[in-house]
């Protein structure tokens, strides 16, 4: 009798939280901008670029997690706006996402600040409060 070992899940670069949330914001953004999902592997009418995707994740962060989405991100392990590039190429490489031939990690390099774009340039929305 032999016993058969399942292979260990990959090694995830960042929290495991940080994947549905790109997800969910990859989506969100697709609906936005009007993009309608993909029919297969060779039609590229859903692509968003990395500057739309990161745009998305912004204010899906200041929608979801406010004041906090800086801290948030700082506890998955995202510093910076290239480490959600990291993330869309890992899980292309694990085939879970798609690229077209001109998508490039730089692509997500230094898109904006987080110091800046998740907590300075944050407004509280009062409309309801009052």
């Amino acid at each position: 009798m032999s016993t058969t070992q399942k292979a260990p899940p990959p090694r995830l670069l960042y929290h495991h939280n940080a994947y549905p949330f790109l997800f969910l914001a990859l989506n969100r953004t697709q609906k936005s901008l009007g993009r309608s999902s993909a029919q297969g592997p060779e039609d590229e009418r859903a692509h968003i670029t990395g500057v739309e995707l990161l745009e998305g994740i912004r204010d899906l962060a200041l929608e979801q997690f406010g004041l906090m989405a800086k801290t948030v991100f700082a506890v998955w392990g995202i510093q910076a706006t290239e480490d959600f590039g990291k993330m869309v190429f890992e899980m292309v490489e694990r085939g879970e996402m798609r690229k077209t031939e001109n998508d490039q990690l730089a692509d997500f390099c230094d898109v904006f600040d987080f110091e800046k774009a998740l907590d300075l340039d944050y407004v509280i929305d009062t409309r309801n409060a009052f």
